[in-house]
C-alpha cells in the first residue's frame, strides 16, 4: 500500500483506510495520518486547519482517540469564515461535552454567533448549544435563546425552540423564562416551528405543575391545529403515506394527553377531536397506525367518555389483525394496561387475542398469554382454558412456567367444579410437570382431600397416568400420595365417573417399585413412593411381607432422607406394630378456609419443614417426658399439631403470673387500653411499599394488618397477599379491602390477618406479594422473622 502524504484529501484517506486488509494495517494508516495532523496543528497552518479537523473527525467516528483536536475546534469556531465555523462547531459537538474544560472556552463565541447577521451561523451556534451545552452555559445564554424565540425568521425560531428544550432539561428553573414565548409560537403556520413549540411546551408542563395549569388554556388552540392537520387536503411538503405531518400530530396528541390528565375541562375540550382523529385516520400505513396509537393512549389517559374508550379498544383490536408483528405487540401491551378498567370492551377481542398465541414470535406469544390470562372469567373459563391448555402443549420452553402458573391461578379462582379443577391441574402436570412451581404438589393434594366424592375417580386417573409415564415428577408425587391414601379405593375398582380398571395389589406395588428404582425419580419422589408403599401395608392384606421387604431394602440407602424414613418405617413393623394402623390411617380432610390456613391454596404448599421444626423445638423445650406415641409421631413427622407439655409440670407458671400482674395493674388504672404497636415497613420495591401493624386482640392471639401503598405514576392492579405460618400457629385471613392500589399514594389496600398463638412464641411469617403493573405480572416473597414485642406481651 502506498504511503499517504500529509496533504492527502479526506476522500483519499477514507479510501485508503477502507482498503486496509487487517485491523493492524488500518491502525498503522490512522497512526501515520494522526501524526501528520498533529504536526500541522503545531505549525499553525491556517490553510489546511479545517481540512485536517474533518479528517480527525472521521478518525474519531472509527473509534480512535482524537482528543488532541479539541483546541483546534475552539480556534475554528472563532474564525470569521463560515466553512471553518461549520467544521469547528461540528467538531465541538463530537469531541467536547460539558465535562471538558475546553467547552467553557466557546461560550463567548456562541454568544457572539447567536447575534450574527447570517441565519446559518446562528443555527450552528443553536445546534451546538442544544447538543453539548452545560448548565453554566445554559444559564449564561438563556436570555439570548428567549430573544431568538421572538425572531421573525421561522428557521431560527425552530432551532431556538429545540435549544430551549435542552436548556429546560439542564436547568428546570429557567422554564418560566420560555413559557410566554412558547405559547406565542402556537400561532405560527410553519410546521417546523409548531413542532418545536409543542415539544417545548410538553417539556415545560412535565417539569412544572404551575406551567401545566397555564398551558391548559392553550387546549382549544391545539385542538384547532390538530383539526387542521386531520381535515387538510393533500400537501406534498408534509404528506407521509397519506397522513398530513404525522410527526406533528403525534407530538400534539402527547401534549394533549398531559394537559387532559386528571382535568375534566381540558378532557371535554378534546373529546370531539379525538373521536374525529380515531374515525378519519387511515391505519393501513405505519404513519396512520402511529397517529391512531397515540390517539388511543390519549383517550385512555384523560377523563374521556365511555363510548370513546370503547372506540379506542376497538382500534387496538384492529391492530391485532395487522400483519406487522410490532403493531400487534404494541396493541397487546396497551390492552394489558386497560384490561382491568375496560374488561368488557377488551373481552370482545378475545378470539383475536387467542389467535396471537399461535404467532411464531416469542414476544408476541408472551403478550398474548398475559392478556389471555387476564381475560379469564367465570363465564369463559371452560372455553378459554381449552385454548390455554392447547397452547401449553406447544409453547416455547421459556413460557411454560409462566403458562402453568397462570393456568393454576385461573383454575383456582374460577373453577366451575372440583372435578374440572382436578382434571385441569392433572392435564397440566401430564403436559408440563417439570415446569410447575414447588407448591403445586401440596396445593393439589389439599384440593383432592377436600373432594371426598372424587377420591375414587382421582386415584384411578392418577394410577393410569403413573403407569403411562413416570418422567413428570410432580405428577408422580401426587399419584404416589393418592395411591398411599386411597389405595383401597383403587383396589376395589369401583368408580362411577370413569371406566373402572381391575387393579391387583401386585400391580400397585409394581408401579411404586418402578418409581423407587427409576433413575428419573428425584429423592423427593422416592420419598413419596416409599411412604405410599408403607401406607398400603394397612390397606392391603396379602402383600404385607413384600412391603416389609421393600422398606427394609432402603434402610441402607445412600440418601439420608430416604434411609431415615425406611428405618422409622421398619420400627413401625417391629417395635410399634400394634400402632401401625393408627399411625398410617388416612389423612383428615384439610379445609383451606379453616383457621390455620390462608384463603388460598398457597399456605398448604408453603408450610415448609424448617418453620415446623423451629416451632416444635420451641414447644418441646420445657418438656421433660412424653409418652411413646408422641415420641413416635414426632419421629415420623406426621403430627400436624405441636406436642403438648405434660400437665403435671407447671412450665407456664412464671409467664402466667406476670400476665396476671399486668392485667391487675391495668384494672387498678381504670382499664387503660394497651398502646398499639408501631407500624413497620416490611417491603419496598417497584414503588410498592407494604407496612405491617400488630394490635393485641385477645390473650391467645393478635390481629395483624398489612397496608399497601403505591408511589408510582400508574395504578397497581390484581394485588394479592398470601401468608404462610408454622403449623403451631392458626391463621385466619379476612377479605382484602380491594385489589387495585391507586397511583401516587391516592389510596391504599389493607389485608387483615388474625393469628392464634396459644404458646406465645416468637412468630415467623412468610408472605407472597403478587400484583400487575403496566401490563407485567410481578411476584415476590418476603420473610418476617420478628414482630414488635408488645404484640405478644
Amino acid at each position: 500500500m502506498a504511503d499517504m502524504s500529509p496533504s492527502v484529501r479526506l476522500q483519499e484517506m477514507i479510501r485508503v483506510i477502507r482498503s486496509a486488509r487487517t485491523q493492524g494495517e488500518e491502525r498503522g494508516v490512522i497512526q501515520r495520518e494522526c501524526a501528520a495532523i498533529r504536526a500541522q496543528f503545531r505549525q499553525g497552518d491556517n490553510g489546511s486547519r479545517s481540512h485536517n479537523l474533518a479528517k480527525l473527525l472521521y478518525v474519531h467516528m472509527l473509534g480512535y482517540p482524537a482528543h488532541f483536536g479539541q483546541m483546534e475546534c475552539v480556534r475554528l469556531i472563532a474564525s470569521p469564515r463560515y466553512n471553518e465555523k461549520r467544521i469547528g462547531y461540528l467538531g465541538a459537538m463530537m469531541l467536547l461535552d460539558e465535562k471538558q474544560d475546553a467547552s467553557l472556552l466557546i461560550t463567548n463565541s456562541i454568544k457572539n454567533d447567536l447575534s450574527h447577521s447570517s441565519q446559518y451561523v446562528q443555527s450552528l451556534a443553536l445546534c451546538t448549544l442544544a447538543c453539548m451545552g452545560s448548565a453554566e452555559m445554559c444559564r449564561d445564554l438563556a436570555p439570548e435563546i428567549e430573544r431568538l424565540l421572538r425572531a421573525s425568521n421561522s428557521y431560527i425560531k425552530k432551532k431556538a425552540a429545540l435549544c430551549a428544550v435542552h436548556i429546560v432539561r439542564k436547568v428546570p428553573e429557567l422554564g418560566e423564562l420560555f413559557t410566554p414565548s412558547a405559547r406565542s409560537l402556537l400561532s405560527e403556520k410553519n410546521h417546523g416551528v409548531l413542532h418545536g413549540a409543542v415539544v417545548l411546551i410538553t417539556e415545560l408542563c412535565e417539569r412544572n405543575p404551575d406551567t401545566l395549569d397555564q398551558c391548559r388554556k392553550a387546549v382549544p388552540e391545539l385542538v384547532q391545529i390538530m383539526k387542521g392537520l386531520v381535515m387538510s387536503g393533500y400537501s406534498p411538503e408534509h404528506n407521509v403515506a397519506g397522513i398530513s405531518d404525522p410527526f406533528l400530530q403525534v407530538r400534539i396528541l402527547r401534549l394533549l394527553r398531559i394537559l387532559g390528565r386528571n382535568n375534566d375541562t381540558a378532557s371535554d375540550a378534546m373529546n370531539d377531536l379525538l373521536a374525529q382523529v380515531a374515525t378519519n385516520t387511515d391505519s393501513s400505513k405505519t404513519a396512520g397506525s402511529a397517529v391512531l396509537y397515540e390517539t388511543v393512549l390519549t383517550i385512555m389517559d384523560i377523563k374521556s367518555e365511555s363510548g370513546l374508550r370503547v372506540l379506542a379498544v376497538n382500534i387496538l383490536g384492529r391492530f391485532l389483525l395487522n400483519n406487522d408483528r410490532n403493531i400487534r405487540y404494541v396493541s397487546m401491551t396497551s390492552l394489558q394496561k386497560i384490561v382491568q378498567t375496560d374488561h368488557n370492551a377488551v373481552q370482545r377481542h378475545r378470539g383475536t387475542i387467542v389467535d396471537c398465541l399461535k404467532d411464531q414470535d416469542a414476544s408476541v406469544q408472551r403478550r398474548a398469554l398475559e392478556l389471555s390470562l387476564a381475560l379469564v372469567s367465570a363465564v369463559n373459563i371452560r372455553s378459554l382454558m381449552k385454548e390455554l391448555l392447547l397452547f401449553l402443549s406447544s409453547c416455547p420452553l421459556e413460557l411454560r412456567a409462566h403458562t402453568t402458573s397462570g393456568i393454576f391461578i385461573a383454575a383456582d379462582r374460577y373453577a366451575p367444579s372440583q372435578r374440572w379443577h382436578i382434571d385441569t391441574i392433572l392435564h397440566v402436570l401430564t403436559t408440563a410437570g417439570g415446569d410447575v412451581r414447588d407448591e403445586t404438589v401440596p396445593n393439589l393434594i389439599q384440593l383432592i382431600t377436600t373432594a371426598a366424592e372424587l377420591h375414587s375417580y382421582t386415584v384411578h386417573k392418577l394410577y393410569r397416568a403413573l403407569v403411562t409415564d413416570i418422567s413428570q415428577q410432580s405428577l408422580v408425587q401426587v399419584a404416589c400420595w393418592c395411591i398411599g391414601e386411597y389405595g383401597d379405593l383403587l383396589l376395589k375398582g369401583e368408580c362411577e365417573e370413569t371406566e373402572p380398571v381391575q387393579v391387583t395389589e401386585d400391580d400397585v406395588l409394581d408401579a411404586l417399585e418402578t418409581v423407587l428404582q427409576s433413575h428419573m425419580s428425584s429423592p423427593a419422589t422416592r420419598a413419596f413412593a416409599l411412604t405410599a408403599t408403607m401406607k398400603l401395608s394397612t390397606r392391603i392384606t396379602n402383600n404385607v411381607d413384600r412391603i416389609r421387604s421393600i422398606v427394609s431394602i432402603y434402610g441402607s440407602c445412600i440418601d439420608v432422607e430416604l434411609q431415615q424414613r425406611a428405618v422409622e418405617y421398619n420400627a413401625l413393623f417391629k417395635k410399634y406394630d400394634h400402632m401401625r394402623a393408627a399411625v398410617l390411617e388416612r389423612m383428615p380432610v384439610i379445609d383451606k378456609n379453616s383457621p390455620g390456613h390462608s384463603n388460598g391454596d398457597f399456605t398448604a404448599g408453603f408450610k415448609e419443614p424448617e418453620l415446623v421444626k423451629v416451632k416444635q423445638a420451641e414447644t418441646d423445650r420445657p418438656q421433660e417426658t412424653t409418652d411413646q406415641a408422641c415420641d413416635l409421631l414426632g419421629l415420623l413427622g406426621d403430627s400436624a399439631q405441636p406436642l403438648q407439655p405434660n400437665p403435671a409440670q407447671p412450665t407456664t407458671a412464671p409467664s402466667s403470673a406476670s400476665t396476671n400482674i399486668g392485667g391487675d395493674l391495668l384494672d387498678l388504672l381504670g382499664g387503660l387500653d394497651p398502646i398499639p404497636a408501631p407500624t413497620v415497613t416490611v417491603y419496598e420495591k417497584n414503588d410498592l411499599s407494604l407496612k405491617l401493624q400488630t394490635d393485641k386482640k385477645t390473650d391467645m392471639g393478635v390481629t395483624v394488618t398489612f397496608t399497601a401503598f403505591n408511589s408510582s405514576d400508574t395504578d397497581i392492579s390484581s394485588f394479592t397477599l398470601q401468608v404462610a405460618v408454622p403449623k403451631s400457629v392458626q391463621l385466619q385471613m379476612k377479605a382484602p379491602s380491594g385489589d387495585v392500589i391507586p397511583a401516587q399514594g391516592a389510596g391504599h389496600v389493607t389485608q387483615t390477618v388474625f393469628l392464634s398463638n396459644p404458646n406465645k412464641v416468637n412468630l415467623k411469617m412468610r408472605v407472597r406479594v403478587q400484583y400487575s403493573k403496566q401490563g407485567s405480572v410481578c411476584q415476590d416473597m418476603l420473610q418476617i422473622d420478628s414482630f414488635p414485642a408488645p404484640a405478644w406481651q
